[in-house]
């Protein structure tokens, strides 16, 4: 059963082609680490687009998940649980101690909720469009296409969604030139993602907060991949904002490491904008199940006693300061590296010879290369690949992740 051969193929023959996949087949995982079919061990610093914020096959993950699904799975909405409550509350605190959480499946559900959040608040005054960034990505929806800066993502699904607009990441100038009658809300990731790791700084996003409290408009936050203690702090804008500890947003999104690797999103809506939302008005039938709620509890309980978010801002520190030693010496290939903690883009150059003969953005084919050595990361853009390790990742994992990196690149720049 574990042949790679036919594991694909079931894949190939079977699955709706969304994805452009690597010709790995995963069948395991361990820690830091997984295992292709072949027995074959890879680095781990993809996680699953930062998803298994705590690696594979952790044993506390696994009996907690046993033991809840020992009692209860799946109930629905319509009742009380409390691995959802216990969980609210812990994501409130982290917030700030005030408001509420939706819970939901993914990401883009997620964002959903904000674009109907901010909606449903501007009704009666007519204010249905929200501004985001160029070089943003919400989510595949169509309204996430929609919201989404980028032209790529919109190809084919016309007519968009109506009610967004965008304007330049970090130009408040633009922004505030953007704003009409029309505009309720101001959406932005505190670090894009997906166009190869571009963060805020402190004052685009204090001026954000700024002009949405003169215009009386909502500031949302997509958290969605910076967010669960991958810069630092629990969310990404907290970490960069940490300088304005009165700075906070009216709502935002999260996924991805919320539950340590199984589907869950939410939101957070500031006690303004708690009860908006109310009954009918949204809902899921999946969200904040006592199975992944008890999972993401757990997860949340092992960060805080093993103090990874600490880990995560000196693990993503060195990594930093070594990539940036490996971009002077080998200037031909790497360009630059940017990031917050554990979140981490590499710019390639975009005239890597050994890459001119393919049609293949770099991202790609470097991020194939890592394969072949060992390692595990994650393309964002043309030419950019991004580190995306487990929270809980050591120096001498970290280290090892290097050292592949300078192998590969090292040959690349020869």
């Amino acid at each position: 059963m574990n042949d790679p051969d036919s594991i694909k193929q079931r894949i190939d023959d079977n699955v709706i082609p969304t994805y452009s996949r690597f010709d790995l087949s995963l069948t395991h995982g361990e820690g830091s680490h997984v295992f292709d079919a072949d027995g074959k061990s890879y680095l781990d610093f993809g996680t699953g687009i930062a998803t298994a914020c705590l690696g594979h096959s952790n044993p506390e993950l696994s009996a907690a998940l046993a033991e809840q699904a020992g009692k209860l799975t799946h109930v629905s909405n319509l009742y009380y649980t409390e691995p959802q409550g216990l969980l609210a509350e812990k994501l409130v605190h982290m917030a700030g101690g005030s408001g509420k959480v939706f819970f939901c499946n993914s990401g883009a559900e997620a964002n959903e909720t904000l674009y109907k959040l901010a909606r449903l608040r501007n009704h009666e005054e007519g204010q249905f469009e929200i501004l985001t960034t160029l070089g943003s990505f919400h989510g595949r929806t169509l309204a996430g296409i929609a919201a989404t800066g980028q032209a790529k993502v919109k190809e084919g699904f016309a007519p968009a969604v109506e009610g967004f607009r965008h304007v330049p990441f970090g130009d408040l100038d633009a922004t505030r030139e953007a704003i009409s009658p029309a505009t309720g809300a101001i959406l932005v990731e505190p670090i894009q993602g997906e166009s190869g790791i571009h963060c805020a700084t402190p004052d685009y996003l204090a001026g954000l907060r700024n002009l949405c409290n003169e215009r009386n408009l909502l500031l949302l936050l997509d958290e969605v991949q910076c967010g669960h203690f991958r810069t630092g702090k629990f969310f990404g804008w907290q970490t960069i904002m940490s300088s304005h500890p009165d700075f906070s947003p009216d709502a935002c999104s999260m996924a991805k490491s919320l539950s340590a690797g199984l589907p869950m999103g939410a939101v957070w809506a500031s006690e303004p904008l708690q009860d908006v939302l109310g009954p009918g008005t949204h809902g899921t039938t999946f969200g904040g199940t006592p199975l992944v709620s008890a999972h993401a509890l757990k997860a949340l309980e092992i960060i805080e006693r093993d103090d990874l978010a600490k880990n995560a801002t000196e693990i993503g520190g060195y990594i930093g300061k070594q990539i940036e030693q490996l971009i002077a010496a080998y200037p031909s290939v790497l360009r630059e590296v940017r990031g917050l903690g554990l979140m981490i883009g590499i710019e390639l150059s975009e005239n890597i010879k050994a890459f001119t003969s393919s049609k293949k953005p770099v991202s790609l084919q470097i991020v194939n290369c890592l394969h072949e050595a060992g390692l595990i990361t994650i393309p964002a853009g043309a030419k950019v690949f991004r580190l995306l390790p487990p929270l809980n990742i050591s120096k001498t994992e970290a280290d090892k992740c290097l050292s592949i990196i300078e192998s590969v690149i090292k040959k690349l720049a020869s």
